[in-house]
């Protein structure tokens, strides 16, 4: 049996002879093959190739017409003067209902995610020499995440909180403030330094931590530090689990369609520090084998004159949420085991459930960002199997015609290399994933952001180009958001790959 790996908080457990607990395979026995790029080009361009033929008869009309069509025409004009006015009238009123009641667009202005000091990485000769000094561990456990850590695409520079590098773990609340304060303040001044922003020109500050939530909230430490104004509009949202970050994003957009001319802030991260397993179940120990340190902070904007400056564009947000059948529910479940230690559960149908969300996510966002062309084959082959032949398997859209760039939340290279085998994507297509899990661990919601940065610190991001951020939740939640690049996008200064760009990728050895 392969090891097992998280998806927010968790593990998912892939085993050879039980292919049921695998993502579904999407692809698998499809029967129409993909069609050629001409014929996309085709349906693409279909409106603009009607257009031009129409437009060539307007204008030969008009040719044709005299001096004397165009008096007619303007006396025509005159004694339906009343109509006209109406007609005008009724025009501009509607123009002025769209522009008042039209979505504003949101821009993704910049964000930071938070690298630690070198003093916090944690190679394994290190985590297994702590773990064999906690004493709470027995042999069993202590070879399972011995086994855990050598399959689970994590590197030798993931990061720790000060707290578990003490012996015995320092797990106090002050510990858990001391490592939320330093990611969180540590993203925001990176972000307000890069971007020139007064922190009291925030409006919207949105959180999400999971397993953490102190009081005063995340959220007002934020707003004690940096003095945001009193009429801030501040959300701290929990146990939302890895797929939060989109969440909040989703959150932060609704808002930034209510408040015109308005900065919004999303800060992502989860805290480690009392939320270390000691106990010898092993379904709970996978988190701390995978868990790392982590957070990131995206400012976002609706005003019109930060497009410019801007990164990105907001184009979709898509949730899912299964949560109203009782295996998805409990698939992540925190509790205590038998001896009281509190962890995170994890079902055997993780894994199923997770596929179900995914196909649940995909066919709402599919018609959104697919072309024209993958929806007609879609669509024809759907009325095929309804009408002709119902063992026809549906034909499954080719998603690498809607984005240029996937950023999969690095939750476990199994659900990594699920998608990459479901959706046919290529080796590049994951490369942010696995890279982001072998540098970072999994950092929960803020995975997304630290993928984000590797692929423009790469030089990848071309203006135009379209990125598909997608995570998986506790509940259980399947998130998307899709944006597009406004230029051609430079890494942020201070990236959290500026100092290691240049060694990735990396061969992973399993």
């Amino acid at each position: 049996m392969e090891a097992a790996e998280p998806i927010n908080g968790g593990s998912v457990q892939i085993q050879n002879e039980n292919t049921s607990r695998k993502l579904p395979n999407f692809l698998q026995s499809v029967n129409i093959k993909y069609v050629k790029l001409g014929y996309h080009h085709l349906i693409k361009h279909l409106f603009k190739l009607c257009l031009v033929p129409l437009m060539a008869v307007v204008i030969s009309e008009i040719s044709r017409l005299t001096p004397d069509d165009f008096h007619q025409l303007w006396l025509h004009l005159q004694y339906n003067l009343v109509s006209f006015i109406l007609l005008s009238a009724l025009a501009v009123f509607g123009c002025t209902v769209f522009v008042m009641t039209r979505s504003r667009s949101v821009y993704l202005v910049d964000y930071s995610c938070y690298l630690p000091p070198e003093s916090l990485q944690v190679p394994y000769k290190k985590f297994m020499d702590h773990s064999k000094l906690i004493e709470d561990f027995n042999d069993s456990s202590l070879e399972f995440q011995r086994k855990i850590l050598e399959r689970s695409g994590l590197g030798e520079e993931t990061y720790l909180p000060e707290g578990l590098h003490c012996v015995p773990p320092r797990t106090t609340m002050v510990a858990a403030r001391e490592e939320a304060e330093q990611v969180m303040f540590g993203c925001l001044d990176k972000l307000f330094q890069n971007t020139k922003v007064n922190p009291r020109d925030i409006s919207v500050l949105v959180v999400n931590c999971s397993l953490f939530n102190p009081t005063p909230s995340l959220s007002a430490m934020i707003v004690n530090k940096y003095k945001l104004r009193g009429n801030v509009k501040s959300f701290n949202l929990g146990g939302m689990g890895c797929s939060a970050g989109v969440i909040s994003i989703d959150l932060a957009k609704d808002m930034l369609q209510v408040h015109r001319k308005t900065y919004a802030v999303v800060v992502s991260t989860e805290n480690i520090t009392q939320n270390w397993y000691f106990g010898n179940k092993k379904a709970m120990l996978i988190p701390n084998c995978l868990f790392r340190v982590g957070g990131t902070a995206v400012l976002l904007s609706n005003k019109a004159s930060d497009r410019r400056r801007s990164k990105y564009m907001m184009v979709h947000t898509v949730r899912t949420h299964k949560g109203a059948n009782e295996k998805a529910f409990n698939c992540v479940y925190q509790e205590q085991d038998d001896n009281g230690k509190t962890g995170v559960s994890l079902s055997k149908d993780l894994m199923a459930i997770a596929g179900e969300a995914l196909k649940a996510n995909i066919t709402t966002l599919g018609p959104l960002v697919l072309p024209i062309s993958e929806q007609i084959l879609f669509f024809a082959t759907l009325v095929a199997k309804k009408l002709f032949n119902a063992k026809m398997k549906p034909y499954i859209p080719d998603f690498k015609l809607a984005f240029d760039h996937f950023c999969i939340h690095a939750g476990g290279r199994a659900v990594i290399d699920e998608l990459e085998k479901n959706l046919e994507l290529s080796v590049t297509h994951v490369e942010a994933s696995r890279m982001t899990l072998h540098r970072f661990g999994n950092t929960s919601s803020s995975s997304i952001w630290y993928e984000l940065a590797y692929i423009e610190a790469k030089g990848r991001m071309k203006k135009g180009d379209r990125v598909w951020q997608i995570a998986f939740g506790s509940g259980f939640k399947c998130n998307s958001a899709v944006w597009v690049a406004l230029n051609n996008v430079k890494p942020s200064v201070s990236s959290p790959w500026e100092h290691c760009i240049d060694r990735y990728p990396v061969k992973l050895d399993y």
